[in-house]
């Protein structure tokens, strides 16, 4: 059968529509299941890390060697021409000649997006400042659904750094298709941003606002935490909240059976350790999980036909 995800870029989840980010995920559940080797034998990742990262380069270098395929890249840009002043630009002409798929992180917004437009080979947006994440998306709707059983009409709070977290952009974004009841949790300097509350609105969302995590815990399917940027308050404003967006096991006696915490990593101090031992923990399966969506989203952009 014609695969229509041949060759295309990943830069934003918004450019996938449900029934292709359907696709992803049980392609993905079909590779966890059954593992595909040499699927992608002879072709060559290039992994151009601007920015630091451990979870999203290592899985999808590890995607691709499970596939069959080959890894070149770095890990960091201070080892690259980049630190002798050559723009991105022109560092992506020449990547494109030594691969045949290019995973991109970048601290710069809109990186992906003009690396996309100046490669012939496909972009997978990596990461590109506070803008999008994609394939985090991906995984963390594959884990919702693995854990949940569904995706429609889950109550999901978002709880942490709502402000500069991509990661959350792009899976409040990504959820509007499942009707969602969100419920947004952060500092008032972290609050989530105007346009993505506006984007729900338009979808016809619900979303309501919230200073503290026991205002709601009680009501949510998935509790989505990230940390808190310390960088970004001064001393006697972070140790004004410092503590309020923390998830103790103390905290989950009533929470529903089903209810299931996730975190993108790396984690700080937002959720003590002994979270971990109780059943609600989800976020070591979800960074597993991130293998899995990687080796599909590499699977379908570099086969001609589905599998």
């Amino acid at each position: 059968m014609s695969n229509h995800f041949y060759d295309r870029d990943l830069i934003s989840i918004s450019e996938l529509s449900q029934s292709e980010i359907s696709l992803i995920l049980d392609t993905a559940k079909k590779i966890k299941q059954s593992p595909k080797k040499n699927l992608l034998q002879g072709k060559i990742l290039a992994s151009c890390f601007f920015e630091a990262s451990t979870r999203t380069r290592l899985s999808f270098e590890a995607a691709m060697l499970k596939l069959g395929g080959g890894v070149c890249g770095f890990s960091d840009a201070g080892s690259t021409s980049a630190k002798k002043g050559e723009s991105l630009y022109d560092s992506i002409k020449v990547i494109t000649a030594y691969a045949d798929v290019i995973v991109l992180r970048h601290p710069q917004e809109g990186a992906a997006r003009m690396a996309a437009e100046v490669s012939n080979k496909p972009i997978i947006n990596a990461g590109d400042g506070s803008n999008q994440h994609p394939s985090q998306t991906l995984l963390d709707l594959y884990t919702i659904y693995e854990c949940q059983g569904r995706l429609d009409d889950l109550h999901i709070a978002f709880v942490g750094d709502l402000k500069y977290g991509r990661t959350v952009h792009s899976l409040s974004q990504a959820c509007a298709a499942y009707n969602t009841k969100y419920y947004f949790v952060s500092p008032d300097i972290l609050k989530m941003p105007e346009y993505i509350c506006d984007y729900l609105s338009s979808k016809g969302m619900n979303y309501s606002i919230h200073s503290n995590i026991n205002e709601i815990i009680d009501q949510v399917d998935i509790l989505y935490i990230t940390r808190l940027q310390k960088e970004r308050f001064d001393e006697a404003e972070f140790k004004q909240i410092q503590g309020k967006y923390s998830l103790t096991a103390e905290m989950l006696r009533e929470v529903k059976p089903n209810m299931r915490v996730m975190h993108p990593l790396p984690r700080v101090d937002e959720i003590e350790v002994a979270v971990d031992r109780t059943k609600h923990a989800y976020y070591f399966e979800q960074a597993e999980n991130g293998l899995y969506v990687r080796e599909a989203l590499l699977a379908l952009i570099l086969n001609k036909e589905l599998f």
